[in-house]
């Protein structure tokens, strides 16, 4: 199916600069939030309880606060709405190392005069295994770099790796400015959606840097440039329609899943989003800056087919006995 009809490259290349300094703001922007404002780590990274509480009816949050804060082991704990107006999630850094006490029961006595209610969830995780899993995950994003950095080596060449490495760089850094900007609570789903980006990005990159490959094979232009917008725009419509799919389907994931998966709905929107666009116009431009040889690339190719033609050759002689 064609979306965009391919009758001539469109001039991307061209543009790249515009497109960088975009890109360099955008992050300079994103990475400023994330230094100056700090991420809102939630009970899995930063330790303590959630207590989810639903009423019937609408929920009395003041009577709610008011009754927690009776309590000083639930000092400056947060009271809010969670999805309607009949839920209440209470969060608190305090965490029970008794691991005989039920909290739902002490927050049933807490509320009891509060109206009729039941607590649909209790979470609780240490401050120090809070860390642990921050560590972790921080890890697990490293490791996901440094394969897919040797793995797009093997398959391609370094300056792909690099090229890919660095849009992947640039997807994740600003989807987590816009985690910061809008106060998303990092959890494990938020490290799940920013590890599904990873993979999403790469995925979209692959393919037009495989194109791209292709066109350097076919396509009769020493210039790199050429090149890619002559790949590229043979791809836009594969890129544009499976974009588009996947963001109707996190887009009503984001709309209609809940408060639960609220953020992780809207981290994969902003990932789709961001990676479609860089692996087009941050990806490819890298390529060019890190001084891609399209001749350099042809001699190794044609080094490489004859020496496929020679063992085919040596290969057959030996079949026939004449070696």
């Amino acid at each position: 199916m064609e979306v965009f009809k391919y009758k001539k490259p469109l001039s991307l290349m061209s543009k790249s600069k515009r497109f960088g300094l975009l890109s360099v703001a955008v992050l300079i922007l994103s990475i400023g939030l994330i230094l100056s404002k700090g991420f809102n780590y939630g009970i899995d990274f930063a330790g303590g309880t959630l207590i989810q509480v639903q009423y019937e009816g609408k929920a009395p949050i003041d009577k709610v606060r008011n009754a927690i804060d009776t309590d000083k082991a639930y000092e400056g704990a947060t009271v809010t709405f969670f999805g309607g107006e009949d839920e209440v999630v209470i969060k608190t850094k305090m965490s029970s190392k008794n691991l005989g006490e039920d909290i739902g029961d002490k927050v049933r006595v807490l509320l009891k005069d509060t109206g009729k209610f039941e607590v649909r969830r209790v979470d609780m995780v240490g401050a120090k295994v809070g860390s642990e899993l921050r560590e972790q995950g921080l890890m697990a994003m490293l490791l996901a770099i440094i394969g897919i950095l040797i793995y797009v080596s093997f398959r391609f060449e370094w300056r792909f790796a690099v090229a890919s490495v660095m849009a992947l760089l640039h997807d994740v850094t600003i989807a987590m400015g816009m985690i910061v900007l809008f106060n998303i609570e990092v959890n494990l789903d938020i490290l799940a959606a920013l590890l599904t980006i990873l993979g999403y990005s790469l995925n979209d990159t692959i393919i037009v840097f495989d194109r791209i490959r292709e066109g350097i094979r076919t396509i009769k232009d020493p210039d790199l440039a050429g090149i890619i917008d002559e790949s590229v725009s043979r791809t836009l419509s594969r890129t544009t329609l499976t974009s588009l799919t996947t963001f109707f389907v996190v887009f009503t994931l984001w709309m209609f899943g809940g408060e639960i998966i609220h953020g992780f709905g809207f981290t994969l929107l902003v990932g789709i989003i961001v990676g479609t666009y860089s692996s087009i116009f941050v990806a490819s431009p890298i390529l060019m800056w890190l001084g891609f040889s399209v001749g350099g690339f042809r001699e190794k190719e044609a080094e490489k087919l004859k020496r496929e033609k020679e063992k085919e050759k040596m290969r057959a002689m030996y079949e026939k006995g004449t070696i």
